[in-house]
């Protein structure tokens, strides 16, 4: 059986121009992603906003069974064509992971249809996420909660559809809550939203975060069922009168 095949996209911004988030991520945040993937037996490569493409060719995206998305200061840089390529091979079933900030991505705010719009607040408080779906696969191996010492508040109203699933929500040291795990189907496409990742915190080392987004990887990956076809189409049985 061949491993999945995993694409993990960061901005590789901040880690270059901002020596307090170089400090947490020396190797950048797509690697820190990476690595405990890799060491779980998925097929890892990285692919960053600098590089052409984005990183995201027709080939590498052909050759990506789920796509994840780190992004926060430069989402109007990334390409219209690319953001419409990755939508397209999400709609052709390609998983999608997007990752804190990723939420006012291009590609996201595509799939879903809406603002994406939220509260912030960044004091690195309490984080506490409660499993609200045990019976999820997301959420297989975590605690009923698990906490993070510090991290950037997001909090509702989140402007996003109604999740198809809702997996995890957070509560904050200053009193909001927000939708923190949040599953969607785009076409034959499987889409999970996930909130914690503020780039000045270690949140990407913690081994809860880690299992989430492996499972998610897993919950994402295509299916491998038959692909619809759409427009003109010939009868399959006898059809009286019918000509071409």
């Amino acid at each position: 059986m061949q491993p999945i095949r995993v694409t993990v996209w960061n901005e590789f911004r901040h880690e270059k121009s901002h020596a307090e988030v170089q400090a947490v991520y020396p190797q950048g945040i797509h690697e820190a992603i990476a690595t405990p993937l890799r060491e779980s037996g998925f097929a890892v490569r990285t692919a960053t906003l600098d590089e052409p493409s984005h990183g995201l060719t027709k080939e590498v995206l052909e050759d990506t069974d789920v796509l994840i998305w780190w992004g926060h200061m430069a989402h109007n840089e990334v390409s219209d064509d690319v953001v419409k390529a990755v939508v397209e091979r999400v709609w052709s079933g390609m998983g999608l992971i997007v990752l804190h900030s990723g939420h006012f991505s291009k590609v996201f705010k595509s799939l879903m249809g809406t603002s994406c719009d939220l509260k912030w607040r960044e004091a690195g408080e309490h984080e506490r996420l409660w499993v609200v779906n045990p019976a999820h696969p997301i959420v297989q191996g975590l605690p009923e909660y698990f906490e993070l010492p510090h991290e950037e508040m997001y909090g509702e109203h989140f402007d996003i559809p109604a999740p198809d699933e809702l997996v995890l929500i957070s509560w904050f040291a200053g009193g909001e809550v927000f939708r923190s795990g949040c599953t969607y189907h785009r076409g034959s496409g499987k889409v999970f939203y996930f909130r914690p990742g503020h780039e000045t915190f270690p949140t990407y080392f913690d081994q809860n975060v880690q299992r989430v987004i492996k499972n998610a990887v897993s919950w994402a990956s295509p299916s491998g069922g038959a692909q619809p076809k759409r427009g003109h189409s010939e009868p399959i049985e006898s059809l009286p009168g019918w000509e071409k």
